[in-house]
């Protein structure tokens, strides 16, 4: 019988893994079944099931960002 599943390999900061692990352990789960519950979840949103932030200062740049893409549109709906 073929089995429905694949391993996955992938690079994690030593102090994120070891704190999640604790994490997933206090929850009841183990770290290969949060990773599924949270590829399931993606699929089933079509994304992320949260939503990534920036820092602040990245925040602000972006904003700026956004306003000179603002200021540049209606300038050239003026045109």
């Amino acid at each position: 019988m073929e089995s429905n599943t694949t391993n996955m390999s992938f690079r994690v900061d030593k102090t994120i893994k070891k704190k999640a692990d604790a994490l997933f352990k206090s929850l009841g789960l183990n770290t290969s079944v949060a990773l599924n519950m949270f590829l399931t979840q993606c699929v089933r949103e079509q994304g992320i099931p949260f939503i990534p932030k920036m820092t602040s200062e990245s925040k602000k740049n972006n904003s700026i960002i956004e306003d000179e893409n603002l200021i540049n549109n209606n300038i050239e709906d003026l045109l």
